[in-house]
Formats: C-alpha cells, sequence, structure tokens
C-alpha cells in the first residue's frame, strides 16, 4: 500500500480576486491524501482544517518540538483504527492583517465565499465523497470560529462540525485585550503605517500583537468601507470608552448571538463537536459552557468536552474530534 502524501494545489480563488487587502487570490492549499489513495478508486470522506489567528494551513503541516506533525499524526490514528482513511484539505485564508476569522468582510476580503468555493474544487480534483454528510470542518482558535459559523450559514455544505477552543462570549474573549491595544497604540503612533505594511515592522513583541489582534477582529467584524482604516474600533483611542454601536456589531458575530438564528442548521448536523481547556487564557471555557447550556436548551444534539489544559499546544484534541468525525461517518 502506497504511503499517505501531501498534495499541494494551486487554487485560483475567484472570491478573492480584488480583496481589500491586496493579499494573494491564489493560494496554495496542502491537502493530505491517505495511505492507499494513490493505489485504489475509493472515495473518501474530507476535513477541512482551519488554522488559528496568524496561521495558515501550511503551517499546520510544520514539525514541533515532542510533538508529531500533521501528517503524522493522520497516518497514526488510519493505522490504529482509529479513525477512518480521509482526506484532510488545510485551507490557507491567512491576511495581511494575520487572519480573516473564515467570514465575508469589506475590509479583509469574502472568506466564507472563498471555503466554499474552495470545496468544489477539491471535489473535483480529488475522490472525495461529495456529500455533506461526508465533510466536515474542524480548526481551534479562529479556526474553531469560523469552523462552528460557516456550519450555521452552509449545513447542506459542511455536515460534521468541530470547534475546538473557538472564539465566543465575546465579553470575556475580547473585552481584556481592549486595554492592551491601547496601550500598543503609545507605542505604534501611526497605526495606518503599520497596518499597509505590518512586516516591516521588527522585532515583532507582544505590544504587536496584541495591536494587530484587535485590529484584525475589528476588519473581520466592523467593517466600514467610509472609515480611514476600512473598519471602525469598538472604544474611544484616548479615553477606552466603550462605542456602543460598533460594540453591538462585533457581539452580534458572537456565536452565542448567532445560535438562536441558526438553531434548525445546527439541529441538522450529522455531528457537532465543541470543547476547551479549563485554564484557557483568553476566558473561552465560560462562553463554552454557556453555550453547551443553550445547545442543551434548544435541544440541538451536541458532544461536548473539557480537557485539563489552556489555549495553546492543544493538537492532540485532533484524535478525540477527528474520531468523532470518523464513527459519523463510519
Amino acid at each position: 500500500m502506497a504511503n499517505s502524501r501531501i498534495a499541494f494545489e494551486s487554487f485560483d480563488s475567484a472570491a478573492l480576486r480584488g480583496n481589500p487587502l491586496g493579499d494573494p487570490h491564489v493560494r496554495q492549499v496542502p491537502v493530505y491524501l491517505p495511505p492507499g489513495y494513490d493505489d485504489s478508486t475509493t472515495r473518501y470522506p474530507v476535513v477541512y482544517l482551519l488554522a488559528g489567528f496568524t496561521g495558515s494551513g501550511a503551517m499546520m503541516l510544520n514539525l514541533s518540538a515532542w510533538e508529531e506533525n500533521l501528517q503524522a499524526r493522520m497516518d497514526r490514528l488510519i493505522a490504529s483504527g482509529a479513525i477512518l482513511p480521509m482526506i484532510l484539505v488545510l485551507p490557507d485564508c491567512f491576511t495581511r492583517y494575520g487572519g480573516s476569522q473564515y467570514v465575508n468582510s469589506s475590509a479583509v476580503g469574502r472568506y466564507d465565499d472563498y471555503l466554499v468555493e474552495l470545496v468544489g474544487f477539491i471535489d473535483a480534483k480529488f475522490r472525495t465523497r461529495p456529500d455533506r454528510d461526508f465533510r466536515g470542518v474542524a480548526g481551534k482558535s479562529s479556526g474553531g470560529y469560523g469552523s462552528l459559523v460557516l456550519g450555521m450559514r452552509h449545513p447542506d455544505v459542511f455536515g460534521l462540525v468541530a470547534d475546538h477552543s473557538g472564539d465566543k462570549y465575546f465579553e470575556y474573549c475580547y473585552l481584556p485585550d481592549f486595554p492592551k491595544f491601547l496601550n500598543a497604540l503609545q507605542k505604534y503612533k501611526d497605526p495606518q503605517a503599520l497596518l499597509a505594511d505590518p512586516s516591516k515592522l521588527k522585532p515583532k513583541g507582544s505590544d504587536f500583537f496584541n495591536f494587530m489582534n484587535i485590529a484584525a477582529m475589528a476588519a473581520c467584524y466592523s467593517p466600514d468601507e467610509k472609515a480611514p482604516l476600512g473598519f471602525e474600533l469598538p472604544f474611544d483611542l484616548h479615553t477606552g470608552e466603550l462605542r456602543p454601536a460598533v460594540w453591538e456589531r462585533w457581539k452580534a458575530a458572537d456565536p452565542l448571538a448567532l445560535v438562536d438564528k441558526y438553531a434548525d442548521a445546527l439541529r441538522s448536523l450529522k455531528l457537532l463537536f465543541m470543547d476547551c481547556g479549563t485554564r484557557d487564557e483568553f476566558n473561552l471555557l465560560y462562553g463554552c459552557r454557556i453555550l453547551h447550556q443553550r445547545y442543551d436548551a434548544l435541544n440541538i444534539p451536541h458532544q461536548y468536552e473539557e480537557f485539563d489544559d489552556g489555549h495553546r499546544n492543544i493538537s492532540y484534541r485532533l484524535d478525540v474530534s477527528l474520531a468523532a468525525f470518523s464513527q459519523t461517518m463510519g
């Protein structure tokens, strides 16, 4: 039997052409093909794995100290029988600001549309099982947020969702970082110049991340084509006082605010998986617990787990979610 391999596909996206940041519309998409793919005519289920903020598909293949890389993880899980052989797609949704939250935004681009468009490309290129019951989407942090929101908006495309510590309950998730942005702004006197080309700044420290993180979220949650930066910030730059109208736009994108609207879509999923660490540094545990209760109250079937860890170095949780995907698709 042939070994697994990573195919690197070049995808020319109509959705990303002319995006406002001038980011590439031709993206490299790594695709994990399981052992035996090249020796058979079998069709395989597919999982789209979404990276967290500042990440991209190719980065998830990197080696890390004391950890197996993604290809080795998949090979082990398949060889042990923990999961069925499946295709894994690693989309690139990186932007000049560090990420897209996998949404459509006039300040960033049409990344929701891009991912739906990518599904058609992958189904045409590889021997997939082109049915939502055999197509999952999973991710961590911003990737978990994107996975959940894609499942809400496109249950006809993605029938299985795994949300690993995805952004939610924005009052706890993002509010603590607003003062960090304001403090960083005292260092970066010209935010427009910094956002025009963040790669120029050297060295990049914690202030840089604190600035880019909130700027990127604002570009996704509160875009405004009339604003100088193309988006509105949810607080006053001098006093830090919240700007209620803009903050409400952010909260409208919170999965906790979306769950009632998309309850039927969530109920239709073949699998809805969610987890979080009990020591999550971004306070996501509490949003997960609230959403878990909302799911129960709305009779939305789901699987929820808590792990004794934080927000980082949690790739091992994929063993759990992929096994749940496999059991459902099998």
